[in-house]
């Protein structure tokens, strides 16, 4: 059994190499994708192009298996979405207060209600 253990120990490390690098890919395209849905507005459509397509390369990696391919596809989509990141950020920052302030002001407002409170101790009551 020993012998067998350490037979297929290489094995086991590149199935596991594999099953991380397939985790983190997936959450990666997952993160990715929402990241687009909800601020593709805010970049160009170049870069939105590229990180599309890098997000196709790393499914199609997904789909082949092989460890080192998914984290050379992962590590290029890594790199769309810091593009992707930076102008997103920018336009934030171009936005500025009044942007930030328009967004507040398009928020609905809450029911708020002020209120004191006392405790009272039940022993002490008595």
């Amino acid at each position: 059994m020993v012998k067998d253990a350490e037979k297929f120990a290489e094995e086991d490390k590149k199935r596991r190499a594999a099953a991380e690098a397939r985790n983190q890919a997936d959450s990666l395209v997952h993160a990715t994708e929402k990241q687009l849905e909800e601020h593709g507005a805010k970049i160009d459509a170049a870069t939105k192009t590229e990180v599309e397509e890098a997000i196709a390369a790393v499914k199609t990696a997904l789909e082949g298996g092989d460890a080192d391919d998914i984290n050379a596809k992962a590590q290029a989509l890594t790199q769309s979405a810091m593009k992707m990141g930076q102008q997103i950020y920018e336009a934030q920052q171009a936005a500025g207060p009044e942007g930030e302030a328009a967004a507040a002001d398009a928020a609905p407002a809450e029911d708020v209600v002020d209120a004191e409170f006392s405790e009272v101790d039940e022993d002490k009551k008595g």
